[in-house]
């Protein structure tokens, strides 16, 4: 016979930031991210975006080595899904995820973390800040995956 420890129901905690982003969540915004994610140039853009908080296109074409062209498609394409906003700053436009997919973004990265390329795009992120060459270095903007 049970005692009634066992009969104790779990203790659940509920995240309401996250269930209130999810509020918004439909399943055309989820064709929309996971079409988003079958191409490897928008996967490489969203893990730069999603690990350092925003980028603008000039970082992004100097990291991933892409020419002004591609990565303009590329963004265009990940706002107009839904996925990305933007805000200007003088010449800039940076590019960061909106609230309401971060979620799901951070979860499916979570199962890419270890792939060379997207490591090798956050190593040069890395490098390039560092040696101050990124335009978030000229505006003074630290990336969410900084140290301060």
């Amino acid at each position: 016979m049970p005692n009634e420890e066992t009969l104790t129901p779990p203790v659940v905690f509920v995240n309401f930031a996250q269930v209130m982003r999810l509020k918004h969540f439909n399943i055309d915004l989820g064709a929309q991210i996971f079409l988003a994610c079958s191409d490897t140039s928008r996967l490489r853009i969203l893990n730069l975006i999603l690990t350092n908080g925003e980028m603008c296109i000039t970082d992004l074409e100097h990291i991933l080595e892409f020419t002004q062209t591609k990565t303009s498609r590329h963004l265009l394409y990940l706002k107009n899904s839904g996925i990305l906003s933007s805000r200007k700053i003088n010449q800039w436009v940076f590019y960061q995820l909106k609230d309401e997919v971060l979620d799901i973004t951070r979860q499916i990265f979570q199962f890419l973390s270890r792939d060379p390329i997207l490591q090798k795009d956050q190593l040069v992120f890395q490098t390039l800040y560092t040696n101050r060459e990124l335009s978030l270095n000229k505006l003074h903007i630290k990336p969410t995956g900084q140290p301060s």
